[in-house]
Protein backbone atom coordinates (compact mmCIF):
# COMPACT_ATOMS: atom_id res chain seq x y z
CA UNK A 1 0.00 0.00 0.00
CA UNK A 2 1.36 3.43 -0.91
CA UNK A 3 1.64 6.22 1.63
CA UNK A 4 -1.13 8.09 -0.21
CA UNK A 5 -3.45 5.08 -0.07
CA UNK A 6 -2.65 4.52 3.60
CA UNK A 7 -3.44 8.16 4.45
CA UNK A 8 -6.69 7.97 2.50
CA UNK A 9 -7.71 5.00 4.67
CA UNK A 10 -7.37 7.01 7.89
CA UNK A 11 -10.17 8.78 9.75
CA UNK A 12 -11.63 11.60 7.68
CA UNK A 13 -11.68 13.81 10.80
CA UNK A 14 -7.88 13.70 10.99
CA UNK A 15 -7.27 14.02 7.26
CA UNK A 16 -9.43 17.12 7.14
CA UNK A 17 -7.88 18.95 10.08
CA UNK A 18 -6.44 22.39 9.36
CA UNK A 19 -2.85 23.02 10.41
CA UNK A 20 -2.51 25.21 13.49
CA UNK A 21 -0.64 28.46 12.80
CA UNK A 22 2.05 28.42 15.52
CA UNK A 23 3.83 31.49 14.13
CA UNK A 24 7.49 32.11 13.32
CA UNK A 25 10.56 31.95 15.55
CA UNK A 26 12.95 34.83 15.98
CA UNK A 27 15.81 32.62 14.78
CA UNK A 28 14.02 31.91 11.50
CA UNK A 29 13.31 35.58 10.83
CA UNK A 30 16.90 36.60 11.60
CA UNK A 31 18.28 34.01 9.21
CA UNK A 32 15.71 34.53 6.47
CA UNK A 33 15.64 38.33 6.41
CA UNK A 34 19.12 39.19 7.66
CA UNK A 35 17.93 41.42 10.49
CA UNK A 36 19.90 41.88 13.70
CA UNK A 37 16.93 42.54 15.96
CA UNK A 38 13.56 40.80 15.92
CA UNK A 39 10.42 42.15 17.56
CA UNK A 40 8.64 38.87 18.26
CA UNK A 41 5.08 40.08 18.69
CA UNK A 42 3.10 37.15 17.35
CA UNK A 43 2.81 34.77 20.31
CA UNK A 44 1.82 36.93 23.31
CA UNK A 45 4.96 36.15 25.29
CA UNK A 46 6.11 38.09 28.34
CA UNK A 47 8.95 40.50 27.43
CA UNK A 48 10.14 40.47 31.07
CA UNK A 49 10.67 36.74 30.86
CA UNK A 50 10.76 34.48 33.89
CA UNK A 51 11.36 35.94 37.33
CA UNK A 52 14.86 36.09 38.78
CA UNK A 53 13.67 33.84 41.61
CA UNK A 54 12.89 31.09 39.11
CA UNK A 55 16.30 31.32 37.46
CA UNK A 56 18.10 31.27 40.81
CA UNK A 57 16.14 28.25 42.02
CA UNK A 58 16.73 26.23 38.85
CA UNK A 59 20.45 27.03 38.87
CA UNK A 60 20.71 25.70 42.41
CA UNK A 61 18.39 22.70 42.21
CA UNK A 62 19.10 21.21 38.79
CA UNK A 63 21.76 18.49 38.95
CA UNK A 64 22.74 15.39 36.97
CA UNK A 65 20.92 13.36 39.60
CA UNK A 66 17.65 15.27 39.44
CA UNK A 67 17.61 15.09 35.63
CA UNK A 68 17.86 11.29 35.81
CA UNK A 69 14.61 10.96 37.79
CA UNK A 70 11.05 10.88 36.53
CA UNK A 71 8.99 13.91 37.62
CA UNK A 72 6.26 13.87 40.24
CA UNK A 73 3.17 12.71 38.29
CA UNK A 74 0.87 14.59 40.67
CA UNK A 75 2.69 17.97 40.67
CA UNK A 76 2.29 17.82 44.45
CA UNK A 77 4.12 21.02 45.45
CA UNK A 78 2.43 23.14 42.79
CA UNK A 79 -0.93 21.49 43.49
CA UNK A 80 -0.69 22.45 47.17
CA UNK A 81 0.00 26.12 46.41
CA UNK A 82 -2.81 26.47 43.88
CA UNK A 83 -5.25 24.60 46.10
CA UNK A 84 -4.58 27.00 48.95
CA UNK A 85 -4.84 30.17 46.87
CA UNK A 86 -7.98 29.19 44.98
CA UNK A 87 -9.66 27.46 47.94
CA UNK A 88 -10.59 24.37 45.92
CA UNK A 89 -10.26 20.67 46.59
CA UNK A 90 -6.82 19.51 45.46
CA UNK A 91 -8.47 16.64 43.58
CA UNK A 92 -10.23 19.20 41.38
CA UNK A 93 -6.86 20.25 39.93
CA UNK A 94 -5.09 18.79 36.95
CA UNK A 95 -1.98 19.84 35.05
CA UNK A 96 -0.99 19.92 31.41
CA UNK A 97 1.96 20.54 29.16
CA UNK A 98 0.58 24.03 28.64
CA UNK A 99 -3.16 24.64 28.92
CA UNK A 100 -3.48 23.56 25.27
CA UNK A 101 -2.55 20.05 26.44
CA UNK A 102 -5.57 20.17 28.73
CA UNK A 103 -7.74 21.27 25.80
CA UNK A 104 -6.70 18.14 23.93
CA UNK A 105 -7.23 15.93 26.97
CA UNK A 106 -10.70 17.43 27.53
CA UNK A 107 -11.66 16.77 23.91
CA UNK A 108 -10.55 13.14 24.14
CA UNK A 109 -12.22 12.67 27.53
CA UNK A 110 -15.61 14.28 27.04
CA UNK A 111 -16.33 14.27 23.30
CA UNK A 112 -17.38 11.49 20.94
CA UNK A 113 -17.93 11.48 17.17
CA UNK A 114 -20.99 13.53 16.31
CA UNK A 115 -21.07 15.51 19.57
CA UNK A 116 -21.76 19.21 19.12
CA UNK A 117 -19.40 21.93 20.33
CA UNK A 118 -20.03 25.67 20.32
CA UNK A 119 -17.28 28.28 20.35
CA UNK A 120 -16.61 31.81 19.15
CA UNK A 121 -14.89 33.20 16.06
CA UNK A 122 -12.40 34.67 15.60
CA UNK A 123 -11.03 31.89 17.74
CA UNK A 124 -7.99 30.29 19.30
CA UNK A 125 -7.55 27.65 16.62
CA UNK A 126 -7.18 24.70 19.00
CA UNK A 127 -10.66 25.36 20.39
CA UNK A 128 -11.84 24.11 16.99
CA UNK A 129 -9.09 21.71 15.91
CA UNK A 130 -9.04 19.48 19.01
CA UNK A 131 -12.81 18.82 19.07
CA UNK A 132 -12.75 18.16 15.32
CA UNK A 133 -9.89 15.67 15.81
CA UNK A 134 -12.20 13.36 17.78
CA UNK A 135 -15.07 13.71 15.32
CA UNK A 136 -17.10 16.39 17.08
CA UNK A 137 -19.10 18.92 15.08
CA UNK A 138 -18.00 22.47 15.88
CA UNK A 139 -20.44 25.35 15.46
CA UNK A 140 -18.96 28.83 15.58
CA UNK A 141 -20.65 32.04 16.69
CA UNK A 142 -19.13 35.26 15.30
CA UNK A 143 -18.33 38.19 17.56
CA UNK A 144 -20.31 41.36 17.10
CA UNK A 145 -19.10 43.94 14.59
CA UNK A 146 -17.50 45.89 17.45
CA UNK A 147 -15.48 42.80 18.44
CA UNK A 148 -17.39 42.08 21.63
CA UNK A 149 -19.00 38.77 22.61
CA UNK A 150 -22.45 38.28 21.11
CA UNK A 151 -24.01 36.67 24.17
CA UNK A 152 -27.49 36.61 22.61
CA UNK A 153 -26.19 34.71 19.57
CA UNK A 154 -24.32 32.26 21.80
CA UNK A 155 -27.47 31.59 23.80
CA UNK A 156 -29.44 31.08 20.58
CA UNK A 157 -26.86 28.56 19.36
CA UNK A 158 -26.98 26.40 22.50
CA UNK A 159 -29.22 23.35 22.27
CA UNK A 160 -29.79 20.10 24.20
CA UNK A 161 -27.32 18.51 21.73
CA UNK A 162 -24.48 20.80 22.82
CA UNK A 163 -21.90 18.67 24.62
CA UNK A 164 -19.26 21.36 25.14
CA UNK A 165 -19.20 25.16 25.17
CA UNK A 166 -15.70 26.64 24.78
CA UNK A 167 -15.07 30.30 25.66
CA UNK A 168 -11.80 32.14 26.15
CA UNK A 169 -12.18 35.06 28.54
CA UNK A 170 -10.41 37.37 27.89
CA UNK A 171 -10.88 36.38 24.29
CA UNK A 172 -7.95 35.11 22.28
CA UNK A 173 -7.41 36.62 19.73
CA UNK A 174 -9.58 39.69 20.37
CA UNK A 175 -8.90 40.57 24.00
CA UNK A 176 -12.43 41.55 25.03
CA UNK A 177 -14.06 39.96 28.07
CA UNK A 178 -17.50 39.16 29.41
CA UNK A 179 -18.49 40.69 32.71
CA UNK A 180 -20.16 38.70 35.50
CA UNK A 181 -23.69 39.53 34.35
CA UNK A 182 -23.01 38.40 30.79
CA UNK A 183 -21.32 35.28 32.05
CA UNK A 184 -24.23 34.38 34.32
CA UNK A 185 -26.74 35.04 31.53
CA UNK A 186 -24.85 32.74 29.18
CA UNK A 187 -24.43 29.95 31.74
CA UNK A 188 -28.11 30.10 32.66
CA UNK A 189 -28.91 28.92 29.13
CA UNK A 190 -26.58 25.90 29.30
CA UNK A 191 -27.86 22.38 29.90
CA UNK A 192 -26.45 20.28 32.77
CA UNK A 193 -25.40 17.82 30.05
CA UNK A 194 -23.04 20.42 28.52
CA UNK A 195 -19.47 20.87 29.76
CA UNK A 196 -18.44 24.53 29.98
CA UNK A 197 -14.74 24.91 29.13
CA UNK A 198 -13.69 28.38 30.30
CA UNK A 199 -10.22 29.25 29.03
CA UNK A 200 -8.53 31.97 31.12
CA UNK A 201 -5.02 31.90 29.65
CA UNK A 202 -4.87 35.69 30.05
CA UNK A 203 -6.51 35.82 33.48
CA UNK A 204 -3.68 37.66 35.24
CA UNK A 205 -3.82 40.58 32.81
CA UNK A 206 -7.53 41.13 33.38
CA UNK A 207 -8.25 39.97 36.93
CA UNK A 208 -7.77 43.35 38.62
CA UNK A 209 -9.52 45.43 35.97
CA UNK A 210 -12.92 46.93 36.71
CA UNK A 211 -15.78 44.72 35.63
CA UNK A 212 -13.77 41.53 35.13
CA UNK A 213 -15.63 38.61 36.73
CA UNK A 214 -14.49 36.19 39.38
CA UNK A 215 -14.92 33.40 36.85
CA UNK A 216 -14.23 30.62 39.32
CA UNK A 217 -16.97 31.85 41.67
CA UNK A 218 -19.48 32.28 38.82
CA UNK A 219 -18.75 28.79 37.52
CA UNK A 220 -19.09 27.32 41.01
CA UNK A 221 -22.51 28.86 41.51
CA UNK A 222 -23.77 27.71 38.08
CA UNK A 223 -24.32 24.09 39.09
CA UNK A 224 -23.00 22.98 35.69
CA UNK A 225 -20.11 20.68 34.83
CA UNK A 226 -17.17 22.93 33.96
CA UNK A 227 -13.45 23.11 33.44
CA UNK A 228 -11.47 26.31 34.05
CA UNK A 229 -8.05 26.58 32.37
CA UNK A 230 -5.12 28.86 33.20
CA UNK A 231 -1.45 28.90 32.22
CA UNK A 232 2.06 29.84 33.31
CA UNK A 233 3.05 30.72 29.73
CA UNK A 234 1.91 34.33 29.70
CA UNK A 235 2.11 36.56 32.79
CA UNK A 236 4.47 34.15 34.56
CA UNK A 237 6.89 34.13 31.62
CA UNK A 238 7.34 30.34 31.40
CA UNK A 239 6.15 29.63 27.86
CA UNK A 240 9.23 27.54 27.05
CA UNK A 241 8.51 25.12 29.91
CA UNK A 242 4.83 24.46 29.07
CA UNK A 243 2.83 24.41 32.29
CA UNK A 244 -0.92 24.86 32.43
CA UNK A 245 -3.47 23.91 35.04
CA UNK A 246 -7.16 23.24 35.16
CA UNK A 247 -9.83 23.33 37.84
CA UNK A 248 -12.72 20.93 37.28
CA UNK A 249 -16.16 21.34 38.82
CA UNK A 250 -15.83 17.93 40.47
CA UNK A 251 -12.91 15.63 41.33
CA UNK A 252 -14.59 12.92 39.27
CA UNK A 253 -14.19 14.97 36.08
CA UNK A 254 -10.52 15.63 36.83
CA UNK A 255 -10.10 11.93 37.55
CA UNK A 256 -11.42 11.01 34.11
CA UNK A 257 -9.03 13.45 32.44
CA UNK A 258 -6.13 12.06 34.46
CA UNK A 259 -6.85 8.64 32.97
CA UNK A 260 -6.43 10.10 29.48
CA UNK A 261 -3.35 12.28 30.00
CA UNK A 262 0.17 10.91 29.86
CA UNK A 263 1.36 10.28 33.45
CA UNK A 264 4.51 12.44 33.36
CA UNK A 265 3.28 15.32 31.22
CA UNK A 266 4.93 18.07 33.34
CA UNK A 267 8.70 17.68 33.59
CA UNK A 268 10.42 18.30 36.91
CA UNK A 269 12.18 21.52 35.88
CA UNK A 270 8.83 22.92 34.72
CA UNK A 271 7.16 21.93 37.99
CA UNK A 272 9.86 23.61 40.07
CA UNK A 273 9.81 26.76 37.92
CA UNK A 274 6.03 27.06 38.11
CA UNK A 275 6.04 26.53 41.88
CA UNK A 276 8.56 29.33 42.42
CA UNK A 277 6.86 31.59 39.85
CA UNK A 278 3.47 31.15 41.53
CA UNK A 279 4.99 32.54 44.70
CA UNK A 280 6.54 35.57 42.98
CA UNK A 281 3.44 37.67 42.51
CA UNK A 282 5.51 40.86 42.45
CA UNK A 283 6.98 39.72 39.14
CA UNK A 284 3.51 38.95 37.79
CA UNK A 285 2.23 42.38 38.88
CA UNK A 286 5.16 44.12 37.17
CA UNK A 287 4.56 42.11 33.99
CA UNK A 288 0.87 43.04 34.00
CA UNK A 289 1.68 46.72 34.59
CA UNK A 290 4.10 46.66 31.64
CA UNK A 291 1.48 45.07 29.42
CA UNK A 292 -1.21 47.58 30.34
CA UNK A 293 0.98 50.64 29.77
CA UNK A 294 2.33 49.22 26.51
CA UNK A 295 -1.16 48.28 25.36
CA UNK A 296 -2.42 51.81 25.99
CA UNK A 297 0.53 53.33 24.11
CA UNK A 298 0.15 51.00 21.12
CA UNK A 299 -3.61 51.49 21.02
CA UNK A 300 -3.23 55.28 20.97
CA UNK A 301 -0.57 55.03 18.25
CA UNK A 302 -2.81 52.84 16.09
CA UNK A 303 -5.77 55.16 16.58
CA UNK A 304 -3.50 57.99 15.45
CA UNK A 305 -2.95 56.03 12.23
CA UNK A 306 -6.69 55.65 11.70
CA UNK A 307 -6.92 52.08 13.02
CA UNK A 308 -9.30 51.20 15.85
CA UNK A 309 -8.18 48.14 17.85
CA UNK A 310 -10.71 46.06 19.75
CA UNK A 311 -11.09 46.62 23.48
CA UNK A 312 -8.47 44.42 25.12
CA UNK A 313 -7.93 43.19 28.66
CA UNK A 314 -4.97 41.04 27.65
CA UNK A 315 -1.38 41.54 26.51
CA UNK A 316 -2.21 42.02 22.85
CA UNK A 317 -4.32 44.05 20.43
CA UNK A 318 -6.57 42.85 17.61
CA UNK A 319 -7.62 45.11 14.76
CA UNK A 320 -8.77 45.29 11.17
CA UNK A 321 -5.89 46.71 9.15
CA UNK A 322 -8.05 47.29 6.07
CA UNK A 323 -6.01 45.08 3.73
CA UNK A 324 -4.73 41.52 3.35
CA UNK A 325 -3.19 41.01 6.78
CA UNK A 326 -0.99 38.10 5.69
CA UNK A 327 0.62 40.13 2.92
CA UNK A 328 1.17 43.09 5.23
CA UNK A 329 2.65 40.84 7.93
CA UNK A 330 4.98 39.37 5.32
CA UNK A 331 6.30 42.83 4.45
CA UNK A 332 6.82 43.63 8.14
CA UNK A 333 9.06 40.58 8.51
CA UNK A 334 11.59 42.45 6.38
CA UNK A 335 11.84 44.91 9.29
CA UNK A 336 12.23 42.08 11.79
CA UNK A 337 8.66 42.46 13.10
CA UNK A 338 6.62 39.31 13.73
CA UNK A 339 2.86 39.71 14.16
CA UNK A 340 0.01 37.24 13.67
CA UNK A 341 -2.24 37.82 10.66
CA UNK A 342 -5.61 36.16 11.09
CA UNK A 343 -6.62 33.53 8.54
CA UNK A 344 -10.15 32.52 9.54
CA UNK A 345 -12.68 33.23 6.79
CA UNK A 346 -14.14 36.70 7.23
CA UNK A 347 -11.18 37.96 9.26
CA UNK A 348 -8.38 37.92 6.68
CA UNK A 349 -7.86 41.68 7.06
CA UNK A 350 -7.36 41.35 10.81
CA UNK A 351 -4.12 41.19 12.73
CA UNK A 352 -3.11 40.45 16.32
CA UNK A 353 -0.02 42.06 17.82
CA UNK A 354 1.46 41.25 21.22
CA UNK A 355 2.51 43.96 23.64
CA UNK A 356 6.29 43.70 23.88
CA UNK A 357 9.08 45.85 25.19
CA UNK A 358 9.01 49.60 24.67
CA UNK A 359 11.57 49.23 21.86
CA UNK A 360 9.67 46.45 20.10
CA UNK A 361 6.33 48.24 20.40
CA UNK A 362 7.81 51.31 18.71
CA UNK A 363 9.40 49.14 16.01
CA UNK A 364 6.00 47.59 15.30
CA UNK A 365 4.29 50.96 14.92
CA UNK A 366 7.06 52.25 12.64
CA UNK A 367 6.97 49.15 10.45
CA UNK A 368 3.17 49.04 10.32
CA UNK A 369 2.99 52.68 9.26
CA UNK A 370 5.63 52.31 6.53
CA UNK A 371 4.53 48.95 5.13
CA UNK A 372 0.74 49.35 5.04
CA UNK A 373 -1.00 50.33 1.82
CA UNK A 374 -1.61 54.04 1.66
Amino acid sequence: MSVTAFIESLRAEVRGLPAYNAGLSGEFVRARYGVSHVAKLGSNENPRGASAAVLAHLAQSTTAGTLALYPDPSCSALRALITERLAVDQEQLLFGNGSEDLLAIAAHTFLAPGDEVITVIPSFGLHIIYPQSVGAKVFTVPMRADFEFDVDALIAAISPRTRMLIISNPSNPVGCAMDAAEMRRLLSAVSPETLVLWDEAYFEYASNEDGYPDSLAVLCESGLPWLLLRTFSKAYGLAALRVGYGVASAPELAGLMNRVRTPFNINQIAQQAATVAFGDQAHVAASVADARSGREWMSAALIGLGVNPARSRANFLFFDCGEDAAKLAGKMLEDGVIVKPWREPGYETCMRVSVGSTTDNALFIDSFERRRSK
